[in-house]
């Protein structure tokens, strides 16, 4: 039932005077059926139409606006209204359930009153699509109940949920759109809400619609800068001339970071279609490296044609193929395309009954998108001018070592083969013909040298060994020398196409380590095909040791970090341990992982 409105006889009673004309009093706003919302618009202005406890009360009433509008974070803005409005209504429990966007259900819902433990004990915050809540998100009016549960509106309480009886509803508007309700509930001494006390609440309210006005303007602003901040994070990171997957990883953890996710995924465009997984960054269990989703994929389409695709629930949604996708919840797919050009895709999904992503958060991640994508484009123009000053370069010392110092060479060898045939020594012969035979040798390995500056990329063969050599020889050109190298094993056709293409790139960071760090003077690497795992799993292992300086204590890890994750994605391991050099100096990298 509905509790009654007061009588005008319990106005405090004034005669009519020239100096104190009576004011007519609005109507209080409570109907007699039950359930029926407060029907006034505006609490009384001035102190003459309140009753004596109303006015009483005006002092806890301005404390508790005061107390309202302190601060500027919204989240403790919302537990702040929550404790305040209890206090003022001598209410036991109390509640704001934020509005989604969309007006159809709650986006959030902050509780006062009711422990962790109980909250843990109900599971999942209401939705606001049935019941007595989604009830008031379509009706947005002042509601006061004697007993809630008689009210035909009301659903039930979920399991775990605390008895409640009395209740007082109000809406919180900001800036003229309904923000969400503030409820209340549970009077002390087991009484019900009042006239007095649904006026009180509903001026908190109004100070509340402003004091949220505000904390969601700091927000915004904040977010805004994180999101500008991360932006520029990535574009330092993408052009700072660094490893080119660093510079993805940055990437994939400012997006995980900056849009409150669960996981930060990047997609590049697959070699025979599709999107593959190329960097993650997650706290948990996240989908493997090299995972490649099909062109077939709605999503995928979707994505390769520009369009963005939000997800209310990643779990359920049945264009989400891969069984990953069951530990998560909203999530944002992004393309990453700039200039007409699709360069891939960002994900960022959240946990399993997380809050949906907000249209300012989509807006800010869309954008975010475009500069990575914008970057990777100059990243990309970056290192095509930077490999085509190295082709060059090595063209001129293919050219150096052709023109000068094989033709030196080869006049030296002529010269020493003219004093042999002088020299009427046997021994002197002898060294001069071993000399000789050392030059020839030495001038076929500088032809050897010159036919591999030469070659392209593109043009060797595409078996794991070739592609191993090919490394090796292209990290030769800024270490100033040739890793040693060895191979054990079938390489070429024991090893997956997967595992291989992991290899080579963790052969990549490896080598690029120990150039950019370790400052070694030897290099060895050795790829293992006949290895087995610790748990007895036939594998490949690949071991890079220098005898450089090491891994120096409170240093960068991110290339460590990327050679694990690689590995460990494909169910192997990936440890350092001491290096070549006399005493251990150095660092040995051992990458594994199954066949």
């Amino acid at each position: 039932m509905t509790v009654p409105a007061p009588k005008d006889a319990q106005e405090p009673q004034r005669p009519p005077g020239p100096q104190s004309p009576r004011t007519p009093r609005e109507p209080s706003g409570t109907a007699d059926g039950p359930g029926t919302a407060d029907s006034a618009s505006a609490v009384p202005h001035g102190l003459q139409g309140l009753s004596s406890e109303l006015t009483a009360r005006v002092p806890q009433l301005l404390e508790a606006m005061r107390s309202v509008g302190t601060g500027l974070e919204l989240h403790s803005t919302l537990d702040r209204i929550c404790e305040t409005a209890a206090a003022l209504a001598d209410a036991r429990y109390a509640a704001i359930g934020v509005v989604d966007e969309e007006g159809r259900g709650l986006s959030d819902f902050v509780t006062h009153g009711i422990d962790a433990a109980t909250v843990r004990r109900i599971g999942r915050r209401p939705d606001g699509q049935h019941g007595l809540l989604g009830a008031l998100i379509h009706d947005p009016a002042p509601v006061r109940l004697a007993d809630l549960t008689s009210d035909p509106r009301f659903a039930g309480f979920p399991p775990g949920h605390p008895p409640m009886r009395t209740f007082l509803g109000v809406p919180i508007r900001v800036q003229g759109k309904i923000f969400g309700n503030l409820y209340l509930a549970g009077k002390h001494g087991g009484g019900e809400f009042n006239d007095d006390d649904l006026h009180m609440v509903r001026v908190l309210a109004t100070e509340a619609g402003i004091a949220i006005g505000n904390a969601r303007l700091y927000e915004a602003a904040r977010q805004r800068e994180r999101w500008i901040d991360g932006s520029v994070a990535v574009t330092t990171a993408l052009l700072s001339g660094g490893d080119a997957e660093d510079a993805i990883g940055v990437v994939a953890e400012q997006a995980r970071r900056l849009a409150d996710a669960a996981a930060g995924i990047v997609l590049l465009p697959a070699a025979d279609g599709g999107l593959e997984i190329v960097a993650i960054a997650a706290d948990g269990p996240a989908p493997p490296l090299g995972l490649v989703v099909g062109p077939d994929n709605p999503v995928v389409a979707r994505l390769l044609a520009g369009e963005a695709v939000f997800l209310a629930d990643a779990a359920t949604d049945l264009r989400i193929t891969t069984p990953e996708a069951v530990r998560y919840g909203p999530g944002m797919l992004l393309p990453l395309h700039s200039g007409g050009r699709v360069l891939g895709a960002l994900a960022t999904p959240r946990e399993r009954g997380a809050r949906p992503f907000s249209a300012a958060e989509r807006t800010l991640a869309t954008q975010f998108a475009a500069q990575a994508a914008l970057a990777l484009v100059m990243a990309d123009a970056q290192r095509d001018r930077e490999r085509l000053a190295v082709f060059e370069d090595r063209d001129r010392i293919a050219r150096d070592l052709h023109d000068l110092v094989i033709q030196r060479l080869f006049a030296t060898g002529m010269m020493l083969e003219g004093a042999q045939r002088k020299s009427v020594v046997p021994a002197l012969q002898d060294g001069v013909g071993k000399a000789v035979d050392e030059l020839d040798v030495t001038i076929q390995e500088i032809r050897t040298a010159i036919f591999a500056l030469q070659q392209g990329p593109a043009e060797a063969p595409s078996g794991l060994r070739t592609r191993v050599l090919r490394e090796i020889n292209m990290a030769a050109v800024p270490l100033g020398f040739t890793p040693g190298h060895h191979f054990a094993g079938a390489v070429d056709s024991a090893v997956s196409e997967l595992t291989g293409k992991n290899l080579i790139a963790a052969l990549r960071e490896a080598l690029s380590n120990a150039f950019r760090h370790a400052r070694a003077g030897r290099i060895e690497v050795v790829v293992d095909a006949g290895a087995h795992l610790p748990d007895g799993t036939p594998g490949v292992r690949l071991t890079v040791a220098d005898d450089g300086v090491g891994i120096p204590a409170g240093g960068r890890r991110s290339g460590l970090r990327n050679l694990a994750r690689r590995a460990e994605s494909l169910g192997g391991a990936s440890v350092c341990g001491p290096g070549i050099g006399p005493g251990g100096r150095g660092t040995t990298v051992r990458w594994e992982a199954p066949l």
